[in-house]
């Protein structure tokens, strides 16, 4: 059988289109014993409404505002880009986006731009978190306020976000390990590079990274992480000190942006192919340095996919829809020279 129509709905209830319609969408004036008919029958026909339908019928959008960290790193910048795409180009999925860019790594500018989000213009927000105590104060008051938060990238698990559209990074770092581990033959000193201590993704992937190193690979030493704030100047900088310090390093996990720096800080040592070197997102640089052989794998995520996500977890709290935990989960991708898409 096909879909069931609101006509068969009303027909089988015994009542008109407009009491349907007022169930359906839980509007005042419809008798008691009449909305349990309504239901009743719904539970009878299977009644599955056409929420997209719906909403088009009515002309729905779902305004949201995205708040991005500023900055040259390329995977934000990408992210970015989707959503600007989202945002020129709604289609079907009937959304209005605004997007708010703060500095990267400043809680408190965070903060405030989370405070000044109009509650009457936006049912949602979608962040680039920084988990500091403002920003879960921030975000905590806009959901008292009735504005969803969505946390995209890096988490603030603590807080009453209502979704985290990201990967898991504490198995982003354990894999990143078994890679640094396996390729270097067990042995010698590791270097990592990351952006800052203060996002929730860096800390959590050198966490799962530490924990497989000291775990399983006990005869390599891991040095004093680089906290490089995704600059590739400062990563090429930093990245060159450390390399001069240890001249048996064998092993390197840059976990964060500032990729580019790496890249040259490695290539200018003359060391590059007796390092090994793990990094996170394909961007233009890293897939470069992949197929040079500077970096050994890159660990992915897809930022189209996190931000199509978020967007569907704000409609379908919107619209009483259960999630579907499938088509939300963001995979983990590790790529080589050989398998680059």
């Amino acid at each position: 059988m096909g879909r069931v129509t609101v006509h068969q709905l009303a027909a089988e209830a015994g009542v008109s289109l407009a009491t349907v319609d007022r169930v359906l969408n839980r509007r005042s004036g419809v008798r008691p014993a009449t909305v349990e008919r309504v239901e009743a029958a719904i539970q009878r026909l299977d009644y599955r409404r056409d929420v997209a339908a719906a909403n088009l019928a009515k002309n729905r959008t779902y305004p949201i505002c995205f708040i991005v960290p500023e900055g040259p790193g390329e995977f934000i910048r990408a992210l970015e880009a989707e959503v600007r795409t989202i945002a020129a180009h709604p289609g079907s999925s009937r959304v209005e986006i605004e997007r708010v860019v703060v500095p990267a790594f400043d809680g408190t500018k965070l903060a405030e731009a989370l405070k000044v989000v109009d509650p009457d213009r936006f049912i949602a927000v979608v962040v680039v978190a920084t988990d500091a105590p403002k920003v879960r104060g921030a975000i905590n008051d806009l959901v008292d306020r009735g504005v969803d938060v969505v946390t995209l990238v890096s988490d603030v698990p603590t807080s009453r976000r209502l979704h985290f559209s990201g990967i898991d990074n504490t198995a982003a770092g354990r894999t990143a390990a078994t890679l640094v581990g396996r390729f270097m033959h067990r042995k010698g000193k590791v270097g990592i590079v990351a952006g800052s201590m203060l996002l929730r993704d860096h800390v959590e992937r050198r966490m799962g990274f530490e924990q497989v190193i000291r775990n399983e690979y006990p005869g390599l030493e891991l040095l004093p992480p680089i906290e490089a704030r995704d600059d590739a100047a400062l990563a090429e900088a930093e990245l060159s000190r450390l390399l001069d310090r240890h001249g048996d390093i064998g092993g390197l996990y840059s976990l964060g942006a500032g990729n580019r720096g790496v890249i040259a800080a490695l290539e200018k040592s003359g060391r590059r192919d007796h390092i090994v070197a793990v990094a996170h997102e394909l961007t233009e640089d890293s897939r470069q340095a992949l197929v040079s052989g500077t970096f050994d794998a890159v660990i992915n995520q897809d930022a189209g996919h996190e931000v199509r996500s978020a967007i569907r977890v704000i409609q379908a709290k919107a619209d009483g829809h259960p999630l579907i935990p499938g088509q939300e989960r963001i995979r983990i991708d590790v790529f080589f020279r050989d398998n680059l898409p």
